[in-house]
């Protein structure tokens, strides 16, 4: 299953989605995939506040900036082989961990449930180049419905959580603006991917799409 929850900022979009997620999850795997870089005090001070949210949840975090289902599948990969991996043996681990980005237990496939957080940092990561004078990624929207379609695979649920930043009415620069119309492509494809989508408005979820969770 695949959620997608937006909302604008403070609405209690990522308390909601973590709700969803903790649910989804029961007593399986449950993983934060972690999209923002933090740049100065102030994201500082949002990190901790988001992990004081997690706290005591259950939540495995994963940094994910970029390449999301990459990064994903390579820390479940490295857990798995913690967990399972026993040459002495006779068991072998294989790249089958990778391709597959979850847990392999004794022969038997355990779907994870991933929360991430948030689309619109990813955008941001993935579209401008952290060198300056780098080009902005162009494929940028191609990209990330693809690494999004990878997750899909990779786990049992899955839950995104994006931004509303579409309605002040205001002409920017160009990048960002650009910026803007890629979020907001990439926002109405994984609606269409998503079994159900959530707007979160004052801290109340408005179902859009699929049944009360």
């Amino acid at each position: 299953m695949m959620v997608v929850v937006t909302g604008a900022s403070g609405s209690g979009k990522s308390e909601y989605a973590e709700g969803v997620a903790v649910k989804l999850a029961g007593k399986g795997d449950l993983y934060y995939l972690a999209t923002m870089r933090v740049y100065g005090e102030e994201g500082v001070r949002r990190v901790e506040r988001h992990r004081k949210l997690r706290a005591g949840k259950g939540f495995h975090t994963a940094e994910c900036p970029v390449k999301v289902d990459e990064a994903f599948a390579q820390v479940c990969m490295s857990e798995s082989l913690e967990q399972t991996c026993d040459t002495s043996h006779g068991r072998v681990c294989t790249s089958e961990f990778l391709e597959q980005g979850c847990a392999r237990l004794h022969g038997k496939i355990r779907m994870p449930v991933a929360l991430l957080e948030c689309m619109s940092n990813l955008v941001a990561n993935e579209m401008f180049p952290e060198t300056v004078g780098d080009e902005i990624n162009a494929n940028c929207v191609e990209n990330i419905v693809r690494q999004i379609r990878h997750l899909k695979d990779q786990t049992g649920h899955l839950v995104i959580v994006t931004n509303q930043i579409f309605e002040d009415g205001i002409i920017y620069e160009p990048e960002t603006m650009e910026y803007i119309r890629n979020l907001g492509q990439i926002n109405q494809q994984l609606a269409e991917m998503a079994d159900s989508v959530i707007e979160v408005v004052a801290g109340i979820p408005i179902f859009i799409k699929g049944e009360k969770l």
